[in-house]
């Protein structure tokens, strides 16, 4: 059987109308070298009727029998995968039939890169953004880069990101290779961010493909505001920043955060924000308590996070005075990241 260049891998969980058009948009792509692997985490709705139609038409299905989270499923569609290069999907986002042919051309070829980022809009709405590429706070919380903006060609120049957003992106598996896949603590949510930053920590650049277009369904597997999703996030940040940061700004992140957790309460306060969306949700004591658990939750994985650390010097190539450089140039502001919802 002969060798795909591009190994697609969706992970799915119990949604089976989404993921039956996401297959449907793989199968429109213009290229055509690629293979499809679908990871299932113990799916209890009607996906496996998806997934053995899949099957005939040549789709690699791995079948789990509970929910392994999206990084350990993509570490598991990783491991069978053929291609030199790696994309992944997310079960809810439909690629446009040039998606990884652009990503492909911008990537492939391009000496050091080893990610491309998607232009990823709303499913709902596609002429607004959900994310082209990410942008990160000194606390570690990351967002999307422009998100929520209305596409008006602002982002419509082939250029550097500073890490893909994991609902679409393409990896190179030899980057991989060198530095791991997913950290499967993390579960799901910044897990992609984790993985960017130590990718570019090992010196691999991160390309942006405004050409390559995937249209998503925002929030759809756990729930847009759900307290596990937003315990997830929360306490993944303050992972992501104790394993990959520069030892100054890991001291200075608690002051950030709560630069942070004031400037959302405030814009919460004026109906702005994730933070207004997610009182509206949970509750203001709800989301109190999500915050001090995840916060818990992460400082009790605070020493497997400094022995990860403690690895990253074996393929380091940015100090970590250019890493923070690095984490400059792509800071979010404040304002942005508590009053714009995405």
């Amino acid at each position: 059987m002969p060798t795909p260049s591009v190994s697609v891998i969706v992970v799915n969980y119990d949604r089976n109308e989404l993921l039956a058009a996401c297959l449907r948009s793989l199968e429109a792509q213009t290229y055509a070298d690629f293979e499809a692997i679908v990871v299932d985490n113990g799916s209890t709705d009607s996906s496996h009727e998806t997934l053995a139609a899949a099957e005939t038409k040549g789709v690699l299905v791995i079948r789990n029998p509970e929910n392994r989270g999206f990084c350990a499923a993509n570490n598991q569609g990783l491991a069978v995968a053929r291609g030199r290069w790696v994309a992944l999907l997310n079960n809810d986002a439909e690629a446009e039939p040039q998606w990884l042919a652009e990503l492909l051309a911008a990537a492939d070829g391009r000496q050091g890169c080893g990610m491309a980022a998607s232009k990823i809009l709303s499913w709902e709405d596609p002429s607004v953004i959900d994310k082209v590429g990410h942008l990160i706070y000194p606390d570690g919380q990351n967002r999307g880069r422009g998100t929520g903006e209305t596409d008006r060609g602002q982002y419509d120049a082939t250029q550097e990101a500073l890490w893909p957003d994991g609902c679409a992106a393409l990896y190179r598996r030899e980057m991989l290779e060198q530095i791991g896949g997913f950290d499967e603590d993390f579960f799901a949510y910044a897990d992609d961010a984790e993985l960017g930053l130590r990718a570019r920590i090992a010196g691999w650049s991160c390309v942006y493909a405004p050409k390559a277009v995937v249209r998503h369904h925002v929030g759809s597997t756990l729930g847009r505001y759900s307290e596990l999703r937003l315990f997830l996030i929360e306490r993944n940040r303050v992972w992501l920043a104790t394993k990959l940061f520069p030892a100054g700004m890991v001291l200075r992140a608690p002051f950030y955060f709560g630069l942070r957790l004031a400037a959302t309460a405030w814009a919460a306060l004026r109906g702005r924000g994730e933070g207004a969306r997610a009182t509206h949700t949970v509750g203001a004591y709800g989301l109190l308590k999500c915050v001090i658990r995840a916060n818990w939750a992460a400082l009790r994985g605070t020493p497997a996070m400094l022995r990860k650390r403690r690895e990253i010097e074996n393929f380091r190539k940015l100090s970590p005075a250019e890493t923070a450089a690095l984490l400059r140039l792509y800071r979010i502001r404040l304002s942005e990241l508590t009053s714009r919802a995405s």
